[in-house]
Protein backbone atom coordinates (compact mmCIF):
# COMPACT_ATOMS: atom_id res chain seq x y z
CA UNK A 1 0.00 0.00 0.00
CA UNK A 2 1.64 3.58 -1.03
CA UNK A 3 0.76 6.04 1.85
CA UNK A 4 0.46 10.07 1.06
CA UNK A 5 1.87 12.79 3.00
CA UNK A 6 -1.07 13.75 4.63
CA UNK A 7 -3.89 11.83 6.29
CA UNK A 8 -6.43 13.58 3.99
CA UNK A 9 -4.47 13.17 1.16
CA UNK A 10 -7.21 11.02 -1.13
CA UNK A 11 -7.25 9.37 -4.43
CA UNK A 12 -11.13 10.05 -5.47
CA UNK A 13 -11.00 7.05 -7.44
CA UNK A 14 -12.20 5.14 -4.50
CA UNK A 15 -15.24 7.49 -4.01
CA UNK A 16 -16.99 5.75 -6.95
CA UNK A 17 -16.87 2.63 -4.91
CA UNK A 18 -18.33 4.13 -1.93
CA UNK A 19 -21.47 1.62 -0.55
CA UNK A 20 -21.27 -0.26 -3.36
CA UNK A 21 -20.62 -3.96 -1.55
CA UNK A 22 -23.12 -5.89 -1.05
CA UNK A 23 -23.93 -7.75 2.04
CA UNK A 24 -21.85 -10.46 1.19
CA UNK A 25 -19.08 -8.94 0.12
CA UNK A 26 -16.26 -7.90 2.75
CA UNK A 27 -15.75 -4.23 3.20
CA UNK A 28 -12.38 -2.44 2.83
CA UNK A 29 -11.90 0.10 6.04
CA UNK A 30 -9.17 2.16 6.41
CA UNK A 31 -8.00 2.92 10.09
CA UNK A 32 -5.87 5.91 10.08
CA UNK A 33 -3.64 6.86 13.23
CA UNK A 34 -0.37 8.05 14.29
CA UNK A 35 -0.68 10.77 16.33
CA UNK A 36 -3.64 11.37 19.29
CA UNK A 37 -2.85 13.08 22.33
CA UNK A 38 -3.65 12.01 25.51
CA UNK A 39 -5.08 8.29 23.58
CA UNK A 40 -3.09 5.40 23.00
CA UNK A 41 -3.55 5.03 19.81
CA UNK A 42 -1.11 2.29 19.20
CA UNK A 43 -2.93 -0.11 22.07
CA UNK A 44 -6.52 0.99 20.16
CA UNK A 45 -5.97 0.83 16.96
CA UNK A 46 -5.14 -3.20 16.78
CA UNK A 47 -8.16 -3.60 19.01
CA UNK A 48 -10.38 -1.81 16.43
CA UNK A 49 -8.79 -3.55 13.94
CA UNK A 50 -9.29 -6.93 15.38
CA UNK A 51 -12.92 -5.71 16.21
CA UNK A 52 -13.37 -5.66 12.31
CA UNK A 53 -11.88 -8.06 10.99
CA UNK A 54 -13.39 -10.62 13.81
CA UNK A 55 -16.72 -9.85 12.64
CA UNK A 56 -16.24 -11.06 9.06
CA UNK A 57 -17.80 -8.24 7.35
CA UNK A 58 -14.49 -6.47 7.43
CA UNK A 59 -10.79 -6.38 5.53
CA UNK A 60 -8.79 -3.53 7.52
CA UNK A 61 -5.46 -1.90 6.80
CA UNK A 62 -4.09 0.51 8.76
CA UNK A 63 -1.90 3.85 7.85
CA UNK A 64 -0.04 5.18 10.05
CA UNK A 65 0.95 9.13 10.12
CA UNK A 66 4.31 9.77 10.79
CA UNK A 67 4.71 11.16 13.84
CA UNK A 68 5.10 15.13 14.31
CA UNK A 69 8.27 16.55 13.03
CA UNK A 70 9.33 13.60 11.29
CA UNK A 71 9.37 13.68 7.52
CA UNK A 72 6.60 13.11 5.54
CA UNK A 73 7.69 13.90 2.46
CA UNK A 74 7.43 9.75 1.27
CA UNK A 75 4.02 9.24 3.00
CA UNK A 76 1.63 8.20 0.27
CA UNK A 77 -1.65 6.79 0.65
CA UNK A 78 -4.24 6.31 -1.68
CA UNK A 79 -8.24 5.89 -0.68
CA UNK A 80 -9.08 4.06 -4.12
CA UNK A 81 -11.02 0.67 -3.20
CA UNK A 82 -11.95 1.59 0.18
CA UNK A 83 -15.53 1.61 1.19
CA UNK A 84 -14.89 3.65 4.41
CA UNK A 85 -12.07 5.36 6.82
CA UNK A 86 -12.00 5.01 10.29
CA UNK A 87 -10.16 7.73 12.11
CA UNK A 88 -8.09 6.94 15.00
CA UNK A 89 -6.23 10.32 14.84
CA UNK A 90 -6.12 13.96 15.96
CA UNK A 91 -3.88 16.48 15.45
CA UNK A 92 -3.98 20.36 14.98
CA UNK A 93 -1.21 20.22 12.41
CA UNK A 94 -3.78 21.24 9.08
CA UNK A 95 -3.55 19.59 5.56
CA UNK A 96 -2.28 21.47 2.93
CA UNK A 97 -4.92 23.22 0.76
CA UNK A 98 -5.32 20.86 -2.04
CA UNK A 99 -5.05 18.04 0.72
CA UNK A 100 -8.02 19.27 2.37
CA UNK A 101 -9.95 20.04 -1.43
CA UNK A 102 -9.44 16.03 -2.05
CA UNK A 103 -10.60 15.13 1.34
CA UNK A 104 -13.83 16.86 1.05
CA UNK A 105 -14.25 16.24 -2.58
CA UNK A 106 -14.12 12.38 -1.52
CA UNK A 107 -17.18 12.65 1.17
CA UNK A 108 -19.05 14.72 -1.33
CA UNK A 109 -19.18 11.86 -3.91
CA UNK A 110 -20.28 9.16 -1.64
CA UNK A 111 -17.42 8.57 0.77
CA UNK A 112 -17.88 6.46 4.45
CA UNK A 113 -16.44 8.16 7.36
CA UNK A 114 -16.02 7.10 10.69
CA UNK A 115 -15.04 9.35 14.13
CA UNK A 116 -14.14 7.81 17.18
CA UNK A 117 -13.71 9.26 20.26
CA UNK A 118 -10.51 10.98 20.36
CA UNK A 119 -10.48 12.39 16.53
CA UNK A 120 -13.34 14.52 17.13
CA UNK A 121 -10.20 16.31 18.45
CA UNK A 122 -8.58 16.86 15.86
CA UNK A 123 -8.23 20.12 13.12
CA UNK A 124 -10.03 22.79 15.66
CA UNK A 125 -9.11 25.36 12.83
CA UNK A 126 -10.23 23.23 9.90
CA UNK A 127 -14.09 24.84 9.53
CA UNK A 128 -15.18 22.15 6.79
CA UNK A 129 -13.78 19.32 8.98
CA UNK A 130 -15.67 19.97 12.38
CA UNK A 131 -18.90 20.22 9.49
CA UNK A 132 -17.86 16.34 8.79
CA UNK A 133 -18.04 15.37 12.13
CA UNK A 134 -20.94 17.61 13.34
CA UNK A 135 -19.43 17.96 17.15
CA UNK A 136 -15.62 18.54 18.52
CA UNK A 137 -13.74 19.26 21.67
CA UNK A 138 -11.01 21.37 22.94
CA UNK A 139 -7.94 23.31 21.28
CA UNK A 140 -9.52 26.20 21.59
CA UNK A 141 -13.11 26.20 20.01
CA UNK A 142 -15.80 28.20 21.31
CA UNK A 143 -19.47 29.11 20.72
CA UNK A 144 -17.90 30.96 17.25
CA UNK A 145 -17.56 26.99 16.39
CA UNK A 146 -21.58 26.23 16.60
CA UNK A 147 -23.99 25.27 19.54
CA UNK A 148 -24.03 22.69 21.97
CA UNK A 149 -26.34 19.99 21.16
CA UNK A 150 -27.65 17.73 24.23
CA UNK A 151 -31.06 16.49 25.20
CA UNK A 152 -32.94 17.80 28.15
CA UNK A 153 -35.63 16.52 29.40
CA UNK A 154 -36.31 13.96 26.53
CA UNK A 155 -35.85 16.93 23.99
CA UNK A 156 -32.88 17.84 22.10
CA UNK A 157 -31.79 20.97 22.74
CA UNK A 158 -29.11 23.55 20.71
CA UNK A 159 -27.73 25.78 23.00
CA UNK A 160 -26.02 28.66 21.76
CA UNK A 161 -24.53 29.82 24.86
CA UNK A 162 -20.72 30.37 25.40
CA UNK A 163 -18.50 28.44 27.36
CA UNK A 164 -15.85 26.13 27.36
CA UNK A 165 -15.68 23.20 24.56
CA UNK A 166 -14.97 19.43 25.33
CA UNK A 167 -14.57 18.59 28.72
CA UNK A 168 -14.90 14.84 30.79
CA UNK A 169 -15.00 14.25 34.60
CA UNK A 170 -13.20 10.82 36.14
CA UNK A 171 -13.36 7.59 33.84
CA UNK A 172 -16.64 5.24 35.07
CA UNK A 173 -19.36 3.26 34.10
CA UNK A 174 -22.41 4.98 32.66
CA UNK A 175 -25.86 4.17 30.97
CA UNK A 176 -26.39 4.82 27.14
CA UNK A 177 -29.88 5.78 25.89
CA UNK A 178 -30.89 5.27 22.66
CA UNK A 179 -32.89 8.31 21.02
CA UNK A 180 -33.51 6.77 17.68
CA UNK A 181 -34.60 3.12 17.94
CA UNK A 182 -35.28 2.74 14.34
CA UNK A 183 -32.50 4.46 12.74
CA UNK A 184 -30.26 0.78 11.21
CA UNK A 185 -27.71 1.31 13.70
CA UNK A 186 -29.97 0.75 15.98
CA UNK A 187 -32.38 -1.28 15.36
CA UNK A 188 -32.75 -4.10 18.03
CA UNK A 189 -30.38 -2.65 20.39
CA UNK A 190 -32.26 -1.91 24.48
CA UNK A 191 -33.67 1.17 25.15
CA UNK A 192 -30.49 1.35 27.93
CA UNK A 193 -27.37 -0.24 28.44
CA UNK A 194 -24.42 0.29 30.72
CA UNK A 195 -21.02 0.76 29.07
CA UNK A 196 -17.74 -0.55 30.20
CA UNK A 197 -15.50 2.18 32.04
CA UNK A 198 -14.68 5.20 29.91
CA UNK A 199 -15.01 9.52 29.64
CA UNK A 200 -17.75 10.46 29.05
CA UNK A 201 -17.63 13.42 26.60
CA UNK A 202 -19.80 16.44 27.41
CA UNK A 203 -19.16 19.97 26.36
CA UNK A 204 -18.91 19.25 22.64
CA UNK A 205 -20.32 22.06 20.01
CA UNK A 206 -19.61 22.54 16.61
CA UNK A 207 -21.68 23.30 13.36
CA UNK A 208 -23.85 20.27 13.96
CA UNK A 209 -25.23 20.59 10.41
CA UNK A 210 -27.40 17.62 8.76
CA UNK A 211 -26.48 15.35 12.10
CA UNK A 212 -28.98 13.29 14.40
CA UNK A 213 -27.99 11.82 17.60
CA UNK A 214 -28.66 8.04 17.78
CA UNK A 215 -27.75 7.53 21.55
CA UNK A 216 -27.06 10.12 24.69
CA UNK A 217 -25.10 9.49 27.97
CA UNK A 218 -26.20 10.89 31.41
CA UNK A 219 -23.28 13.70 32.18
CA UNK A 220 -23.45 13.05 36.38
CA UNK A 221 -22.40 16.08 38.27
CA UNK A 222 -20.87 13.83 41.01
CA UNK A 223 -18.62 12.97 38.23
CA UNK A 224 -17.73 16.75 37.65
CA UNK A 225 -20.53 16.37 34.82
CA UNK A 226 -22.75 18.78 33.52
CA UNK A 227 -26.41 17.58 34.43
CA UNK A 228 -27.35 16.52 30.96
CA UNK A 229 -27.40 14.02 28.13
CA UNK A 230 -24.79 14.76 26.39
CA UNK A 231 -24.33 13.10 22.34
CA UNK A 232 -22.79 9.64 22.61
CA UNK A 233 -23.69 8.37 18.79
CA UNK A 234 -24.27 10.39 16.05
CA UNK A 235 -24.72 10.23 12.20
CA UNK A 236 -24.28 12.71 9.81
CA UNK A 237 -24.34 13.69 5.79
CA UNK A 238 -21.87 15.37 4.16
CA UNK A 239 -22.77 15.78 0.48
CA UNK A 240 -23.16 12.45 -0.24
CA UNK A 241 -21.12 11.01 2.29
CA UNK A 242 -22.28 9.22 5.57
CA UNK A 243 -20.57 9.85 8.81
CA UNK A 244 -20.97 7.89 12.09
CA UNK A 245 -19.20 9.71 14.98
CA UNK A 246 -18.55 7.72 18.57
CA UNK A 247 -17.43 9.49 21.16
CA UNK A 248 -16.89 6.07 22.79
CA UNK A 249 -13.85 4.25 23.13
CA UNK A 250 -11.16 6.06 25.30
CA UNK A 251 -8.71 3.10 26.07
CA UNK A 252 -8.71 -0.91 25.56
CA UNK A 253 -11.19 -1.60 28.20
CA UNK A 254 -13.43 0.77 27.09
CA UNK A 255 -13.60 -1.01 23.62
CA UNK A 256 -14.12 -4.46 24.76
CA UNK A 257 -17.34 -3.42 25.55
CA UNK A 258 -20.11 -5.37 23.90
CA UNK A 259 -22.14 -2.11 23.05
CA UNK A 260 -18.66 -0.31 21.95
CA UNK A 261 -17.68 -3.20 19.58
CA UNK A 262 -21.82 -3.70 18.48
CA UNK A 263 -22.41 0.17 17.53
CA UNK A 264 -18.92 0.15 16.24
CA UNK A 265 -19.52 -2.75 13.54
CA UNK A 266 -22.68 -1.31 12.79
CA UNK A 267 -21.97 1.93 12.68
CA UNK A 268 -18.98 1.34 10.49
CA UNK A 269 -21.20 -0.57 7.93
CA UNK A 270 -24.14 1.78 8.01
CA UNK A 271 -20.83 4.73 7.17
CA UNK A 272 -19.47 2.19 4.28
CA UNK A 273 -23.07 1.29 2.90
CA UNK A 274 -25.98 2.85 3.91
CA UNK A 275 -27.35 -0.50 5.69
CA UNK A 276 -26.58 -2.93 8.81
CA UNK A 277 -26.56 -6.61 8.61
CA UNK A 278 -24.95 -6.84 11.71
CA UNK A 279 -26.85 -8.55 14.19
CA UNK A 280 -27.48 -7.64 17.97
CA UNK A 281 -24.92 -9.81 19.58
CA UNK A 282 -26.82 -11.79 22.89
CA UNK A 283 -24.49 -11.14 24.94
CA UNK A 284 -25.21 -7.23 24.52
CA UNK A 285 -25.15 -4.61 28.02
CA UNK A 286 -28.17 -4.46 29.92
CA UNK A 287 -29.22 -1.49 31.97
CA UNK A 288 -27.82 -2.97 35.01
CA UNK A 289 -24.63 -5.03 33.74
CA UNK A 290 -21.45 -4.52 31.60
CA UNK A 291 -21.17 -6.92 29.11
CA UNK A 292 -17.12 -6.95 27.98
CA UNK A 293 -14.80 -9.67 26.05
CA UNK A 294 -11.24 -9.95 26.46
Amino acid sequence: MRRTTWLWACVLGGAAMMGSASAAEKLKVLIVDGENPYHDWQVTTPVMKKILEDSGRFVVEVATVPAPGADRSGFKLEFAGYDVVLSNYNSQTLPPPETQKAFLDYMKNGGGFVCVHGANNSFAFWPEYNEVIGLGGWYERTEKWGPYVYFKDGKEVRDESPGRCGHHGPQHEFVVTTRDAEHPIMKGLPATWLHAKDELYDSLRGPAKNMHILATSYSDPKYDGTDRDEASLMVLEYGKGRVFHTTLGHADYSMQCVGFITTLLRGTEWAATGEVTIPVPEDFPTKEKVSSRE
